[in-house]
């Protein structure tokens, strides 16, 4: 019997066209980053190289930078992983230009440019507003907790980190007169040894999380003597005793099983939906066509202090890029919730509809309970109004778009494409990536649309 098959002949020359412009379709991902970055203003990526050809040659700075984000919209971050990619995949490939910068040079490419590859995300915003693809209508702002390069198991307390500090500080005393008497005081050996090298870096951090936990203990104290100072001014005025406990002693005010993490010492422990996590609290203020118009990376785990800030950012961020428009509604959870938010609102604020209880419960109100009728009551507390506010028919209509604006941007970014931790470590780091991650979501959104005014 005679098989019809195609032919796998693995020792054919020329399997592949010769040409890198042959390998990939007209409308591929690889191509649309590629023709992006030529929009982008990437100067700034340029300026830590010589101009005068001097030197030994680098990678191209915009291949660099296209490299990154195509790693980031494909879910690889991974600078091991992207020098592999650049050899065995073909969209990897047509970017390098057939190159394979090795790991270390991706690595430090993108440690090295933190800030510029931070203002990425406010090139692909303006490449958006150019497409017509950022309608500020209605903007939708929610925190997420991402998880950091660092487990919860490294968390130590004040005495812990002490007692470590002091048992390292005496191995390399030990270590030191050990040295001393083998090769004179004043004579150098050979190399750390292998039992203390990594001890420096470590012992950089143990020190940090120390002068962390110092600096924290002084400001409780502080507050607290603030307390009692001001409860005994009023005491003094009046006449009589306050009623109530009487406030501790500022050294007892103190928590002494406050934690720092000794893996990354600007993460924090925060509870999230499923428990807690070692990680920072990510920020984000998305159109109701999911585009992230500002995002921000804090270490704060409540949102309730985040939306001035952010909105304020989002402002910012939208004047920067050319859109005109201005915020109309903000929709926010119960976690922004507080009567100082809705009183101290700027008059360059939208309108504001944040939820008063948890989010299953404001939808649960929202699907039962009739939409109020007649003038709103004289003196309503700020709290009545917005419960009101939201069971209003345009209330339910606009809170009920919350949750498919931002919570599926969130999912998008953290489960299709693997998002789920920072491969850094640092507040800064961290902060860039998370910037990163959001400037990529809204280049596929660009790139998905088929709107991008260069195509």
């Amino acid at each position: 019997m005679a098989y019809n098959f195609i032919s796998c002949d693995r020792g054919q020359k020329y399997l592949l066209p010769p040409s890198l412009l042959e390998w990939l379709p007209e409308g591929d991902l690889t191509w649309f980053i590629l023709d992006a970055v030529e929009q982008m203003e990437v100067e700034d990526f340029y300026k830590k190289h010589r101009s005068d050809g001097w030197g030994r040659a680098a990678f191209e700075p915009s291949m660099m930078v296209s490299l990154l984000l195509y790693g980031y919209c494909m879910g690889e971050r991974s600078s091991r992983r992207i020098e592999q990619l650049c050899e065995r995949d073909i969209g990897f490939r047509v970017i390098a230009a057939n190159q394979r910068p090795d790991h270390s040079t991706i690595a430090r490419f993108r440690k090295e440019h933190e800030k510029e590859l931070e203002k990425l995300f406010t090139e692909v915003l303006k490449l958006c507003a150019e497409a017509g693809l950022v309608k500020v209508g209605i903007v939708a702002l929610d925190g997420t907790k991402m998880k950091a390069h660092a487990a919860l198991s490294s968390n130590r307390t004040q005495k812990h980190i002490e007692e470590e500090v002091e048992k390292m500080l005496e191995e390399a005393a030990s270590k030191d007169a050990e040295e001393d008497r083998k090769f004179g005081k004043d004579k150098r050996g050979d190399e750390l040894p292998e039992e203390l090298r990594g001890r420096q870096s470590r012992l950089i951090r143990l020190k940090e999380c120390k002068e962390r936990l110092e600096r924290e203990a002084t400001e409780v104290v502080a507050s607290q003597q603030r307390r009692i100072d001001e409860r005994e001014a009023e005491e003094a005025e009046t006449g009589r005793k306050k009623r109530g406990r009487k406030p501790k002693e500022p050294e007892e005010a103190k928590n002494k099983e406050a934690k720092a993490n000794i893996t990354d010492p600007e993460s924090r422990i925060m509870k999230g939906r499923v428990g807690y996590v070692q990680g920072y609290n990510g920020q984000a203020v998305v159109t109701e066509g999911q585009i992230i118009v500002a995002a921000e990376l804090t270490q704060e785990e409540n949102d309730v202090q985040q939306l001035d800030p952010m909105v304020k950012k989002a402002g910012e961020n939208l004047i920067e890029v050319g859109v005109k428009e201005e915020m109309g509604v903000g929709v926010a959870d119960a976690g922004y919730w507080s009567e100082a938010n809705v009183k101290d609102a700027s008059g360059t604020m939208p309108e504001l509809l944040i939820a008063t209880k948890k989010d299953w419960k404001q939808r649960e109100a929202i699907r039962e309970q009739e939409p109020p009728r007649g003038r709103i009551p004289d003196g309503l507390s700020e709290r009545e109004r917005m419960e009101r506010k939201l069971l209003t028919k345009r209330g339910k209509r606009l809170y009920s778009k919350r949750g498919q604006m931002i919570e599926a941007v969130f999912e998008q970014i953290k489960e299709v494409r693997r998002m789920r931790r920072f491969i850094r470590r640092g507040l800064s780091a961290c902060a860039s990536e998370w910037k990163l991650m959001c400037a990529t979501h809204n280049l596929l959104k660009l790139f998905r649309s088929g709107k991008a005014c260069w195509v």
